[in-house]
């Protein structure tokens, strides 16, 4: 039988190594982050406890060594509350799997994972570009040199896929099929979930003279994109390429690109944005994007501001016509009072 001590190591091995990426299909991000969790968790217990890994047990995890955890990763490493959060996260969804095989054991650190509440986090306002600033965006780049060219095509492709940086990374040439009206993706998304989507003429034409010019046509295995130095690019250079022309395009443009940040992830939620002005059913949508729920579609296909001040203009103009008659003022006004505006 095991001792305590191997019994929270040995199934945290299996949670992190066997449970997460093959039985629930987790992604290689996702194992990641919680590994980096516990690797946190770990480093605390021994600075801050002076207990070694290997004699963490589940009795020693209880309510308020989590308690001062987590205010250990804010106040001492920084972490901010989203982040603080998805510690949090990692942390109970082991805590369940570890309850569900060692109920004994693990009981009383499930009890007291369940009692730290998530901390309050402010909703970040999601930057959506523009049709203005999406043509300024795919402009930038100098077609005429190498990484100009490759960063053309990146930014055109996610712009007309609508998908994520890492699902990018992942897209070979193998993933492709190219028709004449067009061209068909297979992606690979979050969880190893698959969609097929279908893409514009005007960036596959693109896409494939790109395919050609890197000579890369007949090699199904080679990724469409590269870095400078490896055959597969990572999310980082991504979003090199991305604060590169963002920071280029507000230098240019001052007046608009008026958002603090614009990561990659903004051209998935422009995409969506913009498929919802055009009149695309949100279910449809929702497929393309590889959602698995209607309601993050929702959260993700925002309208943008241009199209809010057209339907405003639209409705002043309708309801508030200028040559409105004045109403004599002596009578009494239901107008709303300036204080409940």
């Amino acid at each position: 039988m095991m001792n305590k001590a191997s019994d929270f190591l040995s199934l945290l091995d299996v949670y992190i190594t066997t449970y997460l990426p093959c039985s629930i299909g987790s992604s290689p991000n996702t194992v990641k982050s919680y590994k980096y969790a516990f690797r946190l968790l770990i480093e605390f217990m021994y600075k801050e406890k002076g207990i070694e890994a290997d004699k963490i047990t589940f009795d020693k995890l209880d309510y308020k060594t989590l308690t001062d955890f987590f205010t250990w990763i804010e106040s001492i490493r920084g972490c901010s509350a989203s982040t603080k959060n998805q510690r949090l996260s990692a942390i109970a969804s082991f805590s369940a799997y570890a309850q569900n095989r060692n109920f004994a054991a693990a009981s009383v650190f499930r009890n007291s994972v369940n009692k730290i509440p998530m901390k309050k986090t402010q909703q970040k306002q999601r930057a959506i570009l523009t049709r203005q600033e999406v043509t300024i965006l795919l402009s930038l780049p100098n077609e005429n040199r190498e990484i100009g060219l490759r960063d053309k095509i990146l930014l055109s492709l996610m712009y007309a896929s609508g998908a994520r940086a890492q699902e990018i990374c992942d897209l070979t040439v193998g993933n492709l099929q190219f028709q004449p009206k067009g061209a068909t993706l297979n992606i690979k998304g979050k969880g190893g979930k698959s969609r097929r989507i279908g893409i514009p003429a005007a960036c596959a034409t693109l896409l494939k003279q790109y395919i050609d010019h890197r000579k890369i046509s007949d090699k199904p295995e080679r990724h469409i994109f590269s870095s400078q130095t490896h055959e597969y690019m990572t999310i980082a250079c991504i979003e090199g390429i991305f604060k590169k022309y963002i920071t280029i395009a507000k230098k240019e443009n001052p007046s608009i690109f008026l958002a603090s940040s614009y990561p990659p992830h903004s051209m998935r939620h422009t995409t969506a944005s913009h498929m919802l002005e055009a009149g695309v059913p949100l279910l449809v949508i929702k497929n393309f994007l590889g959602h698995a729920s209607l309601q993050t579609t929702q959260i993700y296909a925002e309208i943008s501001q241009d199209t809010v001040n057209r339907h405003l203009k639209e409705w002043n103009e309708k309801w508030f016509p200028n040559n409105v008659t004045k109403k004599d003022t002596s009578q009494p006004s239901n107008r709303i009072p300036d204080f409940l505006k």
